[in-house]
């Protein structure tokens, strides 16, 4: 399901100093913390793979040890570990069957105790684009479609996504896991924290920013209106609190403000 290449070793992020640091005891302290966020996921993750490896045997335990290289290695540290800081109901190369009966294994599931079901592809271009013929294309689509049917949610992240734009897999991996995350409390410390902009949001207009996100055009107050029941004045009044706190920009026709589109990234914690 992934780009597997054992060969490649998991690259450390680099320790060296900043020649524009502030000083040099600023940089050794920050050296001494990647230093300790890495110690402590290499300690997590060997915990994590000998612990499924003892429960498992045959060939769910040789898929463990041949499926679990590099591509998902650097998954869990680039993206997973940052955002979640455990492995708690997250099973590596997780054996499902398809329509035909026939098994496959998943890169990831996370299923966590609040139930739900979330496979994680880490997809590399050679082995799932360029080496791909139309019927494996058609069976890896059928596959995702039947799962969908069958009560799960497929995520898929490129490698060199993974690898290079981590903060993007971050970004959308809590956007998906976020209501489960929620569901199960392992949103915690590693979780993305609130801007001071957008801390104390009242109901009204964490739901009315949410409504601008899922809008494919600027949000009026004529949409606040018609899903809140309420009148012109306090509609506008909700996007303009909005505006005062950098979540919203109006968007104008000459001197008219026709409407007000989200600024920056998505405020992952209106799911908190």
């Amino acid at each position: 399901m992934s780009s597997k290449n054992p060969s490649l070793p998991v690259s450390a992020p680099s320790l060296s100093s900043d020649a524009a640091a502030p000083s040099a005891s600023a940089s050794a302290s920050a050296s001494r913390q990647t230093l300790d966020s890495l110690s402590e996921f290499e300690t997590a993750h060997t915990s994590f793979v000998r612990h499924h490896l003892a429960r498992r045997s045959g060939e769910r335990r040789g898929r463990l040890e041949r499926g679990h290289l590099y591509a998902e290695k650097l998954f869990l540290e680039q993206v997973w570990w940052p955002l979640v800081g455990s492995f708690d109901h997250l099973h590596p190369e997780y054996e499902i069957q398809d329509w035909n009966r026939r098994s496959q294994f998943l890169d990831f599931a996370f299923l966590p105790a609040s139930g739900g079901k979330i496979g994680i592809e880490c997809d590399g271009f050679q082995s799932h684009v360029k080496d791909m013929d139309r019927e494996k294309f058609s069976y890896a689509l059928n596959r995702d479609s039947f799962l969908t049917g069958m009560g799960w949610k497929m995520l898929h992240f490129s490698f060199d996504d993974i690898q290079r734009r981590p903060e993007v897999c971050r970004m959308l991996l809590q956007l998906s896991l976020s209501p489960a995350m929620i569901s199960s409390g392992l949103i915690g410390s590693k979780a993305q924290k609130p801007s001071a902009s957008a801390e104390r949001l009242s109901p009204f207009q964490k739901d009315v920013l949410k409504l601008a996100w899922q809008l494919n055009r600027p949000i009026r107050p004529r949409d606040v209106m018609e899903r809140h029941d309420l009148s012109f004045r306090p509609a506008r009044q909700l996007l303009q609190a909005l505006v005062e706190r950098n979540l919203l920009a109006p968007r104008a026709s000459g001197r008219q403000i026709r409407g007000y589109e989200p600024i920056g990234r998505f405020p992952m914690h209106l799911f908190e």
